[in-house]
């Protein structure tokens, strides 16, 4: 007999949980590379603004829908837009980094996983934001949408694209907003049993609606990061536990011969043990 691999809604194994302080060392050093990255690729303005126009050409020839459809909603309500620009600037990191103690505390196999998922998707990213500077569409004049942050707030942007020391607005393609949003939601549903769990797409959904609707992102930021992300979950596999056998020690005489009797229904004869029979043929007199 084979035991099953563990379920996710037990205790946890914490021989495969890495060290607090290196995996601390480790998320503060992919962070600082995400910030550098990001701002290496800033001063291309020119061809960001040139490529959020082919990318808004592309959208529109392949009937993707308009971007102001989403920002449109958004706007009939002024809490509704104030919500929206707080989400975009408040929940993307504070979610990762609360979905990665959790997994690192109560799901290290999934933990390490999902750690090396959203470094090679981070990676991945960044190396197009310096081959493809994007503007999002918010800069884009063609697009005709409100920069949302800047008029309702709040926002995480500065006044001057170009001139903001802060983060780069060029990098929209792929949205890691989205694309960690995405990855929040799949190591949890796999991290997790409940049958409620799939309601963790509720947070990607609620991020693509928001970095749309303000107009930081296109569309097609969203779907490429989606490639991406499905690129590296199908590379990088979940390690499962092994099985473990469950050695089962040989049926006893008696109980074997009480489960042939009670297989059969034939009755049962009693061999007698030698050494009983000797102290009784000795207490008798040898009499039978």
């Amino acid at each position: 007999m084979y035991a099953r691999s563990e379920p996710a809604d037990r205790e946890p194994d914490t021989s495969a949980r890495p060290p607090l302080v290196r995996e601390l060392l480790l998320v503060v050093g992919l962070f600082a590379i995400y910030k550098l990255g990001r701002q290496a690729a800033s001063g291309h303005v020119e061809e960001a603004y040139r490529n959020a126009g082919h990318v808004w050409d592309l959208e529109r020839a392949v009937h993707l829908p308009g971007e102001g459809a989403v920002q449109g909603a958004l706007l009939h309500s002024e809490t509704l837009i104030h919500l929206a620009n707080t989400y975009y600037a408040v929940v993307h990191f504070p979610a990762t980094l609360v979905f990665l103690a959790w997994l690192y505390w109560r799901r290290p196999l999934h933990y390490v996983w999902s750690r090396r998922i959203l470094a090679v998707l981070t990676g991945a990213a960044l190396a197009l934001h310096l081959l493809f500077p994007l503007a999002p569409p918010r800069m884009l004049a063609a697009a005709g949408l409100v920069d949302t942050g800047q008029v309702y707030g709040p926002t995480v942007y500065g006044d001057t694209p170009a001139t903001d020391s802060m983060a780069n607005q060029f990098a929209a393609m792929p949205s890691l907003h989205f694309g960690w949003a995405l990855m929040v939601a799949v190591g949890l549903i796999v991290a997790t049993r409940s049958r409620w769990r799939w309601l963790w797409l509720l947070h990607p959904l609620v991020t693509l609606l928001v970095i749309v609707g303000t107009a930081n992102h296109y569309w097609l930021d969203s779907i490429v990061v989606s490639a991406l992300l499905a690129v590296a979950l199908a590379a990088l596999r979940l390690e499962r536990t092994v099985p473990v056998r469950v050695h089962t020690p040989w049926p006893s005489v008696a109980g074997a011969a009480e489960s042939t009797v009670a297989r059969t229904g034939l009755p049962m004869t009693r061999i007698p043990d030698p050494a009983v029979s000797e102290v009784y043929a000795s207490s008798s007199g040898g009499r039978p």
